[in-house]
């Protein structure tokens, strides 16, 4: 078989490209940002300057630096491109329009899909890092145009959850967020008895998800599982086996 070098690309066979903000957050294995998370590989690109506070600023002036990176990762080969932050989705139909390959910046794209499999008078229930941050506005601006069967609980109130991810302390207690998350999803089956699936928003959030499922015993939907989800649609296997 014959193989054609591909532009200036220097490595080969990272599907995915991740774009990362500018964070001393500790990602421990779990976490969109963490490469032991996959069972494939994954090429990251940091966007300078784009911080934890940018993104829940929904700072617009960040967009020329947001596609240079993504630039970068398309020129080196990924098939479609995704974030470490769910509210760089504010940059979603801009970024998609000028890359030609899919992008998917926040795992809230899923919404969509949870809405077909759950009844009618059932809600989605959502974790989420900063509740006042998650506004139908931004919703809106990644085609999600009601919230009616959508009940939000932020951690921005959360002592660990702050301190580590929001105020970006360069340290991570896992037990202790752990503990915090698990809370967070009680208080939304408390809040709302027809909550039937639970949705992880932000990306430092999957390595609970089963702690999360354990405690409710719902569905749970992540970074992780849109992310498997679209590789497996750009990259397909072949089948082998026997009858």
């Amino acid at each position: 078989m014959l193989y054609q070098q591909k532009g200036k690309q220097v490595s080969y066979g990272e599907a995915i490209g991740i774009l990362l903000l500018d964070s001393p957050v500790p990602f421990i294995p779990g976490d969109v940002a963490n490469a032991t998370t996959y069972d494939f590989p994954i090429r990251f690109k940091k966007v300078p300057g784009f911080s934890v506070k940018k993104a829940l600023c929904k700072d617009e002036n960040i967009y020329p630096e947001l596609l240079k990176a993504a630039m970068d990762l398309k020129s080196n080969g990924v098939k479609a491109i995704t974030g470490d932050c769910g509210f760089m989705a504010l940059h979603q139909k801009r970024l998609k329009q000028e890359l030609n390959i899919p992008v998917f910046l926040s795992s809230l794209l899923q919404i969509p899909f949870i809405r077909h499999i759950i009844a009618d008078s059932e809600k989605i229930g959502i974790i989420t890092a900063d509740a006042q941050s998650l506004t139908l506005q931004f919703l809106e601006s990644i085609g999600i145009h009601q919230m009616s069967d959508l009940v939000v609980e932020g951690l921005e109130n959360c002592p660990e959850f702050k301190s580590s991810v929001l105020d970006e302390k360069g340290m991570l207690d896992s037990k202790k967020i752990q503990a915090e998350v698990i809370q967070a999803a009680m208080n939304l089956t408390l809040k709302e008895s027809r909550v039937k699936v639970i949705l992880l928003e932000c990306s430092v959030l999957p390595p609970y998800a089963q702690a999360v499922q354990m405690a409710t015993g719902m569905p749970v939907f992540d970074y992780i599982t849109m992310i498997n989800y679209v590789f497996n649609a750009v990259v397909k296997k072949q089948y082998k086996g026997f009858m």
